[in-house]
């Protein structure tokens, strides 16, 4: 668990673009479940920020 944090730290890629794909995923699971209209309402705004960070996590180095 400590390297995790550690390539968070240092901005490496594989850290970043794990939490952007739990980002994409919690995102699209909020736009699918029908019980709660504010997780509703946030799901478009949290995949979106997941497929930016995504987009831009894939310039950092290994």
């Amino acid at each position: 668990m400590t390297s995790f944090f550690n390539e968070l730290v240092r901005f490496r890629r594989g850290a970043w673009e794990m939490l952007a794909s739990v980002l994409i995923a919690l995102g699209v699971v909020m736009l699918m479940q029908p019980f709660f209209l504010v997780a509703f309402t946030y799901s478009f705004i949290v995949t979106l920020v997941g497929t930016v960070m995504f987009i831009i996590v894939s310039h950092f180095p290994e």
